[in-house]
């Protein structure tokens, strides 16, 4: 396609019959009084009907004056996604985050604080059992503080601004369920008096007891072998329940995996 640069010329009747308009940056199609208007960089042609080919010349300010004053379809566009993109910078920037927090956001639970935000004190131990006064089904629960400046939702659903005195949520922990049976004294049984069966019968195994006490701990054997299971805590009180053993001491862990047990996705190079 032929483009004018700088000709006088007036524009094809081939052009003129399609109501285009020609200049540097290709065609646009012209709508309302202006159909035939040929736009060169040195003059402005109004064409006529007639087929001469060369229109009337109309000044440059003539034709400004009657060309419609709204924007042009390309300058409505840029205009439009200008404003869509400033929308979308306001509302995902920092001030849109700013009038998000101003909107009233709603605080979050105490419980839900991430960690750092809060500190919970350590419980309270029994002398006796060596486990946290207040453990019930194998759960305690102590007192949590958070941070100063945090505000979120008490355990009693209200919503406070915390200075870090004040208990904003008590959390589980884990204990254990004990019966008064010492892992010192089973331990110390097996050891020394095991031959006779003291540790059975201490444990609650009265049978295994008997049995090692005639056959003198299954000729030293068995004494042997139960030694080694109670010290690595394999062998345990006969109700089921765990030893008594200083809260901050060495314990024992048992791990189970089941088909409710969540796996990680291993990771290999």
């Amino acid at each position: 396609m032929h483009i004018l640069k700088g000709s006088p010329n007036v524009i094809p009747r081939a052009h003129r019959e399609k109501n285009m308009l020609i200049d540097e940056t290709g065609l646009y199609p012209l709508r309302g009084p202006f159909k035939n208007v040929a736009l060169s960089p040195f003059s402005l042609r109004l064409l006529g009907g007639g087929g001469s080919g060369r229109g009337e010349e109309m000044s440059v300010s003539k034709m400004a004056a009657a060309w419609p004053s709204g924007p042009s379809a390309p300058e409505a566009a840029t205009a439009r996604l200008l404003g869509v993109l400033w929308f979308v910078s306001v509302t995902t920037g920092p001030w849109g985050a700013v009038a998000t927090s101003a909107g009233g956001e709603e605080s979050p639970k105490c419980e839900d604080l991430k960690v750092g935000q809060y500190i919970c004190k350590d419980p309270k131990i029994n002398d006796a059992t060596q486990e946290p006064v207040n453990c019930t089904n194998y759960t305690a629960h102590v007192s949590c503080f958070p941070a100063p400046n945090i505000t979120c939702k008490d355990s009693s659903g209200n919503e406070t601004h915390f200075t870090g005195n004040e208990v904003g949520f008590f959390k589980p922990i884990s204990c254990r369920n004990v019966n008064g049976y010492s892992y010192k004294v089973a331990v110390a049984l097996s050891l020394f008096l095991g031959w006779l069966g003291a540790d059975r019968f201490y444990l609650g195994y009265p049978a295994l007891g008997l049995l090692k006490f005639c056959t003198v701990g299954f000729c030293g054997i068995g004494s042997l072998i139960d030694f080694i299971l109670i010290s690595m805590q394999i062998v345990g009180p006969s109700d089921g329940s765990s030893y008594i053993i200083d809260y901050y001491g060495t314990r024992l862990t048992r791990l189970s995996i089941t088909n409710e047990t969540y796996r990680k996705t291993q990771l290999y190079p």
